[in-house]
């Protein structure tokens, strides 16, 4: 079973689109309720692979001539983001049950295919094969936006697929190369013979961590590569800017981990100072950008590059403090951003507005849902207790034992965070009630609730007990901390 099971989870989600294309275009109930049931058999096996005791992963051949093989496996980096797709994929699935009312089963199809092929990205083991996979989710999210999106989705649609295509055509070109001169598309092969300057001398090692990196920094993104971000989450549904903010962001990071620093060390170290500046100017550009933004959407999309620039903080500080703050923190934005967007999307369906300023006293009109967007609100300003706070405080620590100066100045972003997301709270539900109308909003329902309280619940459980995703994710961490320890040291 093990050795299935990350093709099952990778291309189950895709099966079920498959099936649900051959419903009739009337049947947008059954639609739902079939998306819904793969979706949970994906999440159940998710949690099927996080807890086996065994090796997970296959490796077959699959183009021989090339070299290039159908390789898939799952360390607890990888699992850790594969539960989290799993959680959020259903969610979405019911935030969405009453939110879209045009074609339906294309809409749910596309959220399947975007789901396999984000699972894929983390499951596979070949570089080739991570291409494939890292391609196919391009089309369904571009889809989602540009056929479910705002007023300016088809803008929003092309921005983000040219900018990722420009990061993922460089990838390639990266990727060709080092089949070519290594003889090898295996991820656990590669990292040994790129080390072999006769193969790669340094000088193409630099280029060839360059053309991953600038890749990886389009997805996260790392400023000045962001500007995508903010109008494919404005204009994206509700389910589109959860998966964005959930896991895709997290792909980038994810290729930092997995590819850029493992294959190329000496380089990483080379540029682990612009990619500290670089994290830095994130958290403080992305806070102040926050407190400038009247939609509520906008000031979310940009506090993922904020809370993004901590993660690559601790990614870049290669100390084991950093990166094990880095990948709790890409868990912990998914939850907490994840929650905030479905937040926005029920007040949105109901007041068809949200801009921060169109609100106020929401307090004593949905009781039940300013609650739930108070625990939301202070996961995501890094409150003790709560699963935001632990994972910032490792990538702060991590960044100051490389460069306190760094850690210091990246650490007023934690205020600044409050500031506008505390701010936010006050208006909506604190100030002065714009209109009526809002008088008679309805508070959350029993469905909404359902899809909240997963989310809430992993907001306290992950605050209290962090080492549930710390003991999987150590051994992914040391191992690339073991790889980094000489190059940083040399380095200085």
């Amino acid at each position: 079973m093990n050795e299935h099971l990350l093709t099952i989870l990778t291309f189950l989600p895709a099966a079920g689109a498959l099936g649900l294309a051959f419903l009739g275009p009337k049947a947008e109930k059954g639609a739902k309720i079939g998306a819904l049931v793969v979706s949970l058999v994906v999440l159940a096996l998710a949690g099927v692979a996080a807890v086996s005791a065994g090796p997970l992963g296959c490796d077959y051949e699959w183009v021989g001539a090339l070299n290039i093989r159908y390789a898939m496996s799952a360390d607890g980096l990888a699992l850790a983001m594969i539960v989290l797709t799993a959680l959020l994929t259903p969610l979405c699935v019911l935030a969405s049950w009453h939110a879209i009312h045009d074609r339906v089963k294309g809409f749910l199809i596309n959220l399947l295919l975007l789901e396999a092929a984000v699972i894929g990205v983390f499951c596979a083991r070949d570089l080739f094969l991570f291409y494939v996979f890292w391609e196919a989710m391009l089309i369904p999210m571009a889809l989602l936006i540009g056929i479910w999106g705002g007023t300016r989705r088809i803008y929003a649609s092309v921005k983000f697929f040219l900018y990722t295509m420009a990061g993922s055509v460089l990838m390639l070109v990266a990727i060709l190369y080092l089949g070519v001169n290594c003889g090898s598309f295996d991820m656990n092969q590669l990292p040994a013979l790129i080390a072999s300057e006769r193969k790669l001398p340094a000088d193409s090692q630099q280029w060839l961590f360059l053309a991953f990196a600038l890749a990886f920094a389009i997805k996260v993104p790392m400023f000045p590569l962001h500007t995508w971000l903010p109008d494919a989450h404005v204009e994206a549904p509700t389910a589109g800017s959860v998966m964005l903010a959930g896991v895709l962001l997290k792909m980038g990071a994810y290729g930092f981990l997995r590819i850029a620093i493992p294959f190329f060390p000496r380089a990483a170290e080379h540029y682990q100072g612009l990619f500290i500046t670089l994290s830095v100017v994130s958290v403080i550009f992305g806070a102040l950008m926050s407190m400038a933004q009247s939609d509520i959407k906008k000031l979310i999309a940009y506090s993922s590059v904020s809370h993004m620039g901590f993660v690559m903080l601790g990614i870049f500080s290669f100390t084991m403090q950093g990166l094990q703050g880095a990948i709790l923190q890409m868990v912990n934005h998914g939850i907490s951003t994840g929650a905030l967007f479905l937040l926005v999307g029920v007040i949105y369906e109901r007041a068809h507005c949200r801009g921060v300023d169109d609100f106020g006293g929401l307090t004593k009109v949905m009781p039940r849902y300013a609650a739930v967007f108070l625990v939301v609100t202070l996961s995501s300003i890094g409150l003790p207790g709560l699963n935001g706070f632990v994972g910032e405080f490792l990538t702060l620590l991590g960044g100051f034992l490389v460069s306190p100066w760094a850690a210091a100045v990246a650490s007023t972003g934690v205020i600044l965070g409050a500031v506008y997301m505390l701010n936010l709270y006050r208006g909506v539900f604190f100030g002065k009630m714009t209109s009526s109308k809002y008088e008679k909003l309805k508070d959350l329902s029993w469905l909404e609730m359902a899809y909240l309280a997963p989310l809430v619940l992993l907001i306290v459980v992950l605050g209290l007990l962090p080492m549930l995703v710390l003991h999987k994710t150590h051994a992914t961490s040391d191992q690339i901390h073991r790889q980094m320890r000489p190059e940083v040291d040399r380095g200085r």
